[in-house]
């Protein structure tokens, strides 16, 4: 347990902030009010930024900046605009998840630190290698890992000479991080984009297990399991709650910080967990760090537990009980609010004042001063002063030519020029070399980083392109259905890779002529057979929803196509896969609407593809969907669940919007929309664009119908693409109960 550990906590404004700081924690990462994951925090304002890194260091606490969304190619502009500012702070970490913005910051903004954001999605061995490929030198680990996982994946991670960091407190997500499309796909909001308005704790028709909240798990806790953390060389223990208020943050990160402490100093004496339970908390599992997936992991009730758990241990949770521990609790946390208050209350997240004297004579340098409230310094112009110039040197041009400083940890309070003997001048660029001198004594040493431009992508030469028809498939009868199809057939392979691979591999074997297409998450002995089924089929082209398998596939030089779930959104995230990972093509997100989709450039010889037909998936999990809903005979989940169960049934919120829950053998719970997603206007709105459009023709059953079978929406498809009259009404007329909003309306 000799590593050295930190603590990180959310800040989602200046009070949680400085309510992280007092109670110790090591760092802290917050959100600016644009390109961050959790909108529905307050944020700072950049104004604000360079008074909290002041405070921060000061207190020997780092500040990571979570710019952890996807972008869209019309805020490229912005972004770059943010990061010339951002360059010359002090900050000291970026939080990132889109590829794009990994792309610039390795390639124009190399001083950063960059840190791969939990909607990455990071669960095995081969996308640590993408990520440092990236430059990353940290990871976010899945939440959904367990113990041995997290270990295993720590030790790789440092041979990679890359950090590991693991929630252990707060929200649970059902969904694997990044890819949830639930909030976006019902009301715009995509939790890609830091919108997520949680649908899934929605209230629901009451199931047949009684559930009202059957999508609602329970709180994060790995309070027990910190040694075991500890002792895996985790490098961070993350705290989760950006739109909790400062009491929340204090009290947890007050609590961790002494069981921390405790556990790696030997101390006997544990510190009390009560304080967890006193804040916001919907009850707490440990139950994916354990490997302990049950219906235990579950409460149904989003809201706060609070008083309920101190009702249940005064007597139970009567509602009479409950009333009175809500009036305690109601007292108690406004002492500790108080308390608390008081003290971040003496603490100023303000930048400091510089006074700014100057003084000469003709013929002798321009002598400046810099007094901040630590110290001060004196700087001399390398040349001498004039009598004549273009502008004469008074407190107006000091405070033009000095602004800069206005953008550091500092501001200016005051400048005095009653030095200057006579009207004096001296050339502009001895004045920039000046502001320069000064910004690097500010600035702890760190030379100024000169804004750079928008990089412009080049418009490709526009082509006839006769895109190609995929479809994709996970069933052997549809294939032979399908063996004399001209469409290119791509295959569904499982999530539960290692039970299958002598079978997946004499599949692809023989039918050489099939596309592998891999999921999005393939963790432990199922990332590695994934890896041995590659060896031995050596496809001539595959698409990749994971990352690991990209890596793979590119140092085989295997061509590879990125698919719809690693969430390309922008013209860099393609020049991103392309010249780090050797991709051939890409998927472009189907959140992306089509005024979003136009303004995107293509690489040079790449190719972009667009699902135009597939059930909408909204989530994927890890966590069983059914002890909650239909019913399992099982109390939790063993290694037999993922490959072996198929279950199937539907929920229905009280607004009226109906879910399928799907566990198909091999694969991980699934959820999807009601109807599936169908647009058949992308092939005339953006013609020339995309060089192959897929049907996803899987039986998964939505309320969307057709009495066609598989081979005739193949043929049906085709008539489309090839621009036979009538076929799109066609289409619309055969496939009932679908829906285009999201390319639409965007995110």
């Amino acid at each position: 347990m000799s590593n050295k550990l930190e603590l990180l906590a959310p800040g989602g404004d200046i009070d949680s902030i400085k309510a992280a700081i007092a109670a110790g924690a090591d760092a802290i990462y917050c959100g600016l009010n644009k390109f961050n994951a959790r909108n529905r925090a307050e944020n700072i304002s950049f104004e604000q930024l360079n008074g909290i890194l002041r405070l921060a260091h000061q207190n020997n606490c780092e500040v990571f900046l979570t710019l952890n969304i996807g972008i869209v190619e019309p805020e490229i502009p912005d972004l770059i605009r943010l990061l010339n500012k951002l360059v010359n702070t002090s900050i000291d970490a970026l939080i990132v998840q889109d590829l794009g913005l990994f792309y610039i910051l390795s390639a124009y903004f190399k001083r950063f630190k960059v840190h791969a954001s939990t909607q990455l999605t990071t669960h095995n061995e081969g996308q640590l290698k993408f990520l440092r490929k990236l430059n990353a030198s940290r990871v976010n680990l899945s939440r959904e890992l367990n113990g041995a996982e997290i270990n295993h994946l720590s030790k790789i991670s440092h041979r990679f000479n890359m950090q590991t960091e693991v929630f252990v407190h707060g929200s649970y997500c059902i969904s694997f991080s990044g890819i949830c499309y639930m909030s976006s796909v019902h009301g715009g909001n995509s939790g890609n984009r830091g919108r997520c308005s949680q649908p899934c704790r929605d209230e629901y028709i009451t199931t047949a297990q009684g559930s009202k909240f059957p999508l609602n798990l329970k709180d994060n806790s790995a309070w027990y399991y910190l040694p075991e953390l500890i002792d895996a060389g985790v490098d961070s223990l993350k705290i989760e709650g950006r739109i909790k208020k400062f009491h929340y943050v204090y009290s947890v990160v007050d609590a961790y910080r002494k069981q921390i402490q405790n556990i790696t100093t030997a101390n006997l004496q544990k510190s009390s967990k009560s304080i967890l339970y006193k804040v916001f908390n919907r009850d707490f599992s440990d139950g994916f760090i354990k490997g302990e997936i049950s219906k235990k992991m579950f409460i149904d009730n989003p809201r706060d537990n609070s008083s309920t758990h101190m009702a249940s241990k005064n007597g139970g949770a009567t509602p009479e009980n409950i009333d009175k521990a809500e009036l305690a609790l109601y007292a108690e946390k406004g002492e500790m609010r108080a308390a608390i208050k008081e003290q971040i209350d003496r603490m100023s997240a303000e930048c400091a004042p510089v006074t700014i004297r100057v003084s000469g004579n003709a013929g002798k340098p321009l002598r400046v001063v810099i007094e901040t409230p630590e110290s001060s310094f004196v700087l001399l112009s390398e040349q001498n002063l004039a009598t004549k110039g273009s502008m004469t040197i008074d407190e107006k041009m000091v405070l033009k030519r000095f602004k800069a400083i206005n953008e550091t940890e500092y501001f200016i309070a005051e400048i005095d020029t009653m030095g200057i003997q006579g009207e004096l001048f001296i050339p502009f660029k001895e004045l920039t070399a000046l502001k320069n001198r000064i910004l690097f004594k500010l600035n702890d040493s760190r030379e100024t980083v000169e804004a750079v431009s928008v990089p412009v992508r080049s418009e490709q030469k526009q082509e006839e392109i006769a895109p190609e028809l995929l479809v994709l498939i996970d069933s052997e009868n549809d294939l032979t259905a399908l063996e004399k199809s001209s469409a290119s057939i791509c295959f569904q392979l499982p999530n539960d890779f290692a039970q299958n691979t002598r079978k997946l591999i004499k599949l692809f074997t023989e039918n050489k002529k099939l596309i592998p297409w891999f999921p999005s998450i393939l963790i432990g002995e199922n990332y590695s057979s994934a890896l041995e089924f590659l060896q031995a089929v050596q496809p001539r082209k595959l698409v990749t929803n994971n990352t690991g398998v990209a890596c793979e596939a590119c140092e085989m030089s295997i061509s590879w196509i990125a698919g719809p779930f690693l969430n390309t959104m922008n013209s860099f995230a393609l020049q991103c896969l392309k010249e780090h990972f050797s991709c051939a093509g890409a998927f472009i997100s189907n959140e992306l609407g089509k005024h979003q989709i136009q303004r995107i450039k293509k690489p040079a010889d790449f190719k972009l593809y667009y699902s135009i037909y597939h059930p909408i998936n909204l989530m994927t999990s890890r966590q069983c969907f059914f002890q909650t809903t239909s019913g399992c005979e099982k109390h939790k989940m063993d290694e037999n669940c993922i490959g072996a169960c198929s279950k199937a049934t539907s929920i229905t919120n009280v607004k009226g919007k109906t879910l399928f829950l799907e566990k198909s053998k091999g694969n991980f719970n699934a959820v999807y929309n009601a109807e599936n997603f169908l647009n058949t206007d992308v092939l005339s709105d953006l013609p020339n664009l995309f060089s192959g459009l897929l049907i996803d023709l899987r039986n998964i059953k939505t309320k969307t119908k057709t009495e066609r079978n598989t081979t005739q929406l193949v043929s049906l498809f085709s008539d489309y693409l090839n621009g036979r009259i009538g076929a799109e009404q066609q289409l619309h007329e055969t496939i009932l109960k679908t829906t285009s909003k999201q390319y639409r309306k965007g995110i």
